[in-house]
């Protein structure tokens, strides 16, 4: 067997090849058996003479297979008859014994070959067998992906020795489209074409092949259009996902969007209204406070759109990133800024830290966020810490609260868009700011981990790259 699944030479099942290689050996070598044995044939038995001719006949056999090993048998036996059989150079035989042996020696001959080719067909079929098992396994364990009918493809292109390999499907229009394909462009008819299911089939253009397994070819074929069908369930069920997510997000959205935009709307509403309404006499400080009430809701929506605006932008992938080295204590006063209360958080960041390779915008609105949630989560009477220790070549960043705390459990939903504490809130807010906090320090390059704090509460870590 020459190795290639796709070729049976219809010559004893060998290759034209080796076909070829028997003849030439069965006449050389009777040519030169006779030459050599001729000047000794007065002193040599005729049955010594016939088991070399034997020799020469198994030898054409395991290699050309049957058909030249039963031409040799027989140019053979007529070469013992005309050269050792007395009268010698004539085919007439005197001796009844001499006959015997001459019958006796064609019938061994010939059994001899048919044996050594069957043994050969076997060993080839056992081999073409192995090939295929093997094939056909490598197939059957590769893991489903948006390559897998690509990799099938070359599979069956290499095993059969073939240039391309493609996977064609005919449309409701009867018009034929090439699903998968690999190697160079196709063209002309193809050298194998293998129905593989419903408007399917399997194609491979090379060199021509001789009397294919229809079998064989039909496994890898039937191969082929399953794993193209479950590409297809696998992009189904991608696509299904999304959308429900989408969905699970729109409805989030909705329902966080109608009761936390309502809240400072209500809030602009009343104030705004009460500032334009004539006939109420408002103080001074009445008037201030009505004022105050206005700037907090606008800057409530204000927040509320941007997060929004910041969620849709991680979602959609269109982020921004541009880091570069910058002073963590900096970014740590300048998130605090925009935090109500002259003391909104113990902060421990020496100035003397080694820069931070992050994105200063997107930094500080982490710190900002990680802060906010920890103000919302910790009892009136406990001040908000953070302290920034270097750690190798990171700097970490850690925003502690005294609240309640997340059981570790709950801390992979923690950072899942419109998920809020327990799922509700009195203090309102879409649920976004640990999602984008998380969102944005990956972006940075960086870890966002959550942790108990002693005595009770969350520690949130920020671990960024220090500047090189």
């Amino acid at each position: 067997m020459d190795g290639d699944l796709g070729r049976r030479t219809p010559v004893g099942g060998l290759g034209r090849a080796r076909t070829t290689a028997g003849t030439i050996l069965a006449g050389l070598g009777l040519a030169g058996l006779t030459a050599g044995l001729v000047p000794a044939r007065d002193s040599l038995a005729l049955a010594s003479v016939v088991l070399l001719y034997l020799v020469v006949v198994v030898a054409v056999a395991a290699v050309g297979g049957l058909w030249p090993a039963l031409a040799t048998a027989v140019a053979s036996d007529l070469a013992v008859n005309f050269f050792f059989v007395p009268p010698y150079h004539t085919l007439a035989v005197e001796s009844p014994d001499h006959v015997i042996t001459l019958v006796v020696y064609v019938a061994v001959a010939i059994t001899v070959s048919v044996a050594v080719d069957l043994a050969a067909r076997q060993r080839a079929e056992a081999a073409r067998t192995g090939i295929e098992s093997e094939l056909l396994a490598r197939i059957t364990a590769e893991p489903l992906g948006e390559d897998s009918l690509t990799i099938l493809l070359t599979h069956v292109r290499d095993t059969l020795h073939m240039d391309s390999a493609a996977m064609l499907e005919t449309d409701a229009t009867d018009t034929e489209r090439v699903v998968a394909a690999v190697g160079p462009p196709l063209a002309g008819s193809p050298a194998l074409s293998v129905p593989a299911g419903d408007r399917l089939r399997l194609v491979v253009h090379g060199p021509e092949v001789f009397a294919p397994d229809p079998r064989f070819l039909t496994r890898l074929a039937t191969a082929a259009a399953r794993t193209l069908q479950a590409q297809r369930l696998a992009a189904q069920a991608a696509h299904a996902r999304e959308l429900a997510e989408v969905d699970r997000l729109r409805a989030a959205l909705l329902a966080a969007v109608g009761h936390d935009l309502r809240t400072p709307l209500a809030g602009l509403k009343a104030a705004s209204s009460s500032l334009r309404d004539p006939e109420i006499d408002l103080t001074q400080p009445q008037r201030a406070e009505l004022l105050a009430t206005v700037e907090e809701s606008a800057d409530r929506m204000e927040s509320l759109v941007e997060n929004l605006l910041a969620m849709s932008r991680l979602q959609a992938g269109a982020l921004s990133v541009q880091t570069r080295p910058v002073a963590l204590d900096e970014i740590v006063a300048a998130a605090l800024l925009h935090l109500p209360g002259p003391n909104a958080a113990q902060v421990d960041v020496p100035d003397d830290l080694p820069l931070v390779h992050a994105d200063p915008g997107l930094l500080e609105r982490v710190i900002a966020n990680l802060v906010a949630n920890a103000h919302t989560a910790s009892p009136p009477d406990r001040t908000v810490r953070i302290r920034g220790h270097a750690t190798g070549d990171h700097l970490e960043l850690q925003v502690i609260d005294h609240g309640p705390g997340i059981p570790a459990a709950d801390r992979d939903r923690m950072f899942t868009p419109f998920q809020r504490p327990n799922d509700h809130t009195a203090e309102g807010g879409l649920g976004l700011g640990l999602a984008i906090a998380q969102g944005f320090t990956l972006a940075m390059g960086g870890t966002i981990t959550p942790s108990d704090t002693p005595g009770g509460g969350l520690t949130m870590t920020v671990t960024l790259p220090a500047a090189p």
